[in-house]
């Protein structure tokens, strides 16, 4: 099979310009801009988080006040959750301060998975809630207690979904913007805390109509709910943990490299997270001919690409192999020869 069309005119003409054009570009796997992108998502995280307290701190305050005068035993677990809920923003903000900081000779990609290590602690803090919520709905339907102040306590459960479900919004948000995985499942768990301050109304609806078992019922209920999304969640950090990306960013991390002048085929591509940013490495297989800075070019346009065109890729990794076995090559990719 003949090359003449690697050296056709407009094939050369396209390949200088894409070089001018990577040397005029600025290069976001640079360091600086690296650095500048990991301590934007993490400054947006920790604006989720901080955000989020306020926002959760503000509706237990609310409850509470409510529990002081109408002494109602569901809402004061109801604002005890909501305070627990509050705190798995510790664990959180801990990961984001962790992953700001620079890579060391032993940590050489950096802290980012200490939203991993965060996103375990917030799936067992879930599991805990669903225990205690079962426990609790088991134990008010075995004993019955009568509800007092049922308008009050149905307004500070209102108040209480209302709170849970604007940081549950929130916190998803911004989780799927940073690509953090450990946010969108503290997201989750505020929108199943915020079932439970609504079944904390169903529950004062059902006592104001003499039914006693409405409580625990829906206790249950909302137990059951509460397993659904704990599901959800630690699915969501196991595949972070075991380094699953979407295939659909694999495909168009592969669509992107096939675009490169110069790259013949793709001999391998691997990504992974670290913490809410992609991580790539790459081999493209070049004309076997080619000189070591023309491969290079080739390669480094590679990484300049993906950087810029895949979400959430920050830094990308790509080796430049040669094509021993041209011939074969066209064969397989060239419709003539099909």
């Amino acid at each position: 099979m003949s090359h003449d069309h690697e050296h056709a005119p407009g094939h050369v003409h396209r390949r200088w310009l894409h070089r001018v054009r990577h040397t005029l570009t600025p290069h976001s796997h640079d360091t600086a801009a690296k650095v500048d992108a990991a301590l934007e998502s993490s400054r947006a995280g920790m604006r989720a988080l901080w955000i989020s307290l306020a926002v959760l701190t503000a509706t237990a305050a609310a409850q509470a006040t409510v529990v002081v005068f109408a002494g109602s035993v569901a809402l004061l677990g109801d604002t005890l959750h909501n305070v627990a809920d509050a705190l798995t923003a510790v664990p959180l903000g801990i990961a984001f301060w962790l992953g700001r900081r620079a890579a060391t000779r032993a940590y050489t990609y950096g802290f980012g998975r200490a939203e991993d290590l965060a996103g375990i602690v917030i799936v067992l803090v879930v599991a805990a809630s669903a225990a205690a919520s079962a426990s609790v709905a088991v134990q008010r339907l075995l004993e019955p207690r009568p509800m007092t102040h049922l308008p009050w306590v149905a307004a500070a459960g209102i108040i209480g979904f209302a709170g849970n479900e604007l940081v549950a919004r929130y916190r998803i948000a911004v989780g799927r913007r940073i690509g953090s995985a450990a946010l969108v499942a503290d997201g989750l768990h505020a929108r199943t805390d915020g079932f439970a301050s609504l079944a904390v109304v169903l529950a004062a609806g059902g006592a104001a109509l003499g039914w006693r078992w409405s409580d625990p019922v829906i206790g249950l209920i909302i137990t059951a709910a509460i397993i659904v999304v704990l599901k959800d969640a630690a699915r969501e950090v196991y595949r972070r943990l075991m380094d699953r990306v979407e295939p659909a960013l694999v495909d168009h991390a592969e669509r992107e490299l096939r675009l490169i002048p110069g790259v013949r085929d793709i001999a391998g591509l691997r990504m992974r997270w670290v913490g809410h940013h992609l991580h790539a490495e790459a081999a493209v297989v070049v004309d076997a001919g080619l000189s070591l800075m023309a491969a290079h070019e080739i390669a480094a346009d590679a990484e300049h690409q993906l950087t810029h065109h895949v979400p959430r890729l920050t830094e990308a990794v790509v080796h430049a192999a040669p094509d021993t076995h041209p011939a074969d090559h066209h064969l397989r990719i060239s419709p003539a020869g099909v």
